[in-house]
């Protein structure tokens, strides 16, 4: 792309919201340079937003080490590449009325802000083909975390036959072709997570057969103390909530919990988030509040975005990728 978005951005990017976007891409591309590694986290709905078009080449690249995101943005990624032609946009959403809204569920579409999610084409078409993955490891005896039977599906090529954009398009998809870490904090509160639960209530599936929350923490444990020495690993945080709160905390439960010492903190922190500063919102705290908690340190670079994440994280990956 000739660097264009780069050379605009930094013509035109240069005061207050602007200007700490072009700070924490070079940030980020300074950090990278000097041997760190990035976790980026996804809150909200960025898949079905589909970030994927220029997340899945920032993992292609190599600019993300590992992701932490909702169990949503985990299976609305893939069902946005097998069911993109029957999802619905909205664009006068604010201005519908409650029968509207039942209408739209009496045709089996579930709104996200503007955009509706097919259940039929969406839901019930991954349902197939994660339940084969589910039971194979529910009859052997084994288990596994949440992504890592995502990236069995995906892998498998069951898939293939539905897809509906281009599969580079997926970040899930470039995710498993790296086995990229990721980390799904609170999966059961996904459709996917409700429909494990369904099938367990039915007898049809063991809980023991999908690892938990701890495990995931544990396993986040083990990656950061393999990851975190020299420049360290920076935190780039996509909204608030759990996918965030969950995976900053490893640090702090390292040295104050298991007493480990020489434990490094994040070595570069950024969040995107519209969120009212602060009122008791995780999502709205500064990231100096982060300092009191052992999270970060006191010369950790640390910045704040104050925008839509969907405008804003395009524009910073524009940047670290050179275009």
């Amino acid at each position: 792309m000739d660097n264009q978005i780069t050379e605009f951005i930094e013509k035109y990017f240069l005061h207050f919201n602007a200007a700490s976007l072009v700070d924490a891409a070079d940030g980020y591309i300074k950090h990278l340079d000097e041997g760190g590694k990035m976790m980026i986290t996804l809150a909200g709905a960025m898949s079905t937003a589909e970030m994927g078009k220029i997340l899945a080449e920032m993992i292609r690249q190599d600019k993300v080490s590992i992701i932490s995101c909702t169990g949503a943005n985990l299976e609305e990624d893939i069902m946005n590449l097998v069911a993109h032609s029957h999802y619905k946009r909205v664009p006068n959403y604010r201005d519908l009325t409650a029968k509207d809204e039942w209408d739209l569920l009496e045709k089996g579409l579930n709104r996200v802000t503007d955009t509706c999610i097919p259940e039929e084409e969406a839901f019930r078409r991954l349902q197939d083909k994660i339940f084969k993955q589910w039971k194979k490891a529910d009859e052997s005896g084994n288990r596994f975390l949440p992504h890592e039977y995502m990236y069995q599906m995906l892998l498998s090529g069951d898939l293939e036959e539905f897809y509906e954009i281009d599969p580079k398009d997926s970040w899930m998809l470039a995710a498993a072709e790296k086995n990229l870490p990721i980390i799904v904090p609170g999966w059961e509160d996904s459709t996917m997570g409700n429909i494990f639960t369904s099938y367990c209530i039915k007898n049809e599936l063991k809980t023991s057969t999908m690892k938990s929350g701890i495990e995931y923490m544990i396993y986040l444990t083990e990656w950061y103390r393999a990851n975190s020495s020299g420049k360290g690993v920076g935190f780039f945080q996509i909204g608030g909530g759990i996918a965030g709160d969950f995976p900053i905390c490893v640090v702090p439960m390292m040295y104050q919990d298991l007493g480990w010492e020489e434990v490094p903190f994040w070595s570069y922190f950024c969040q995107i988030s519209d969120s009212t500063t602060s009122y008791g919102s995780y999502s709205g705290a500064v990231p100096n509040e982060k300092i009191t908690w052992g999270k970060l340190d006191i010369d950790t670079p640390k910045f704040i975005i104050e925008s839509d994440a969907t405008i804003v994280a395009p524009l910073v990956f524009a940047k670290i990728l050179g275009w």
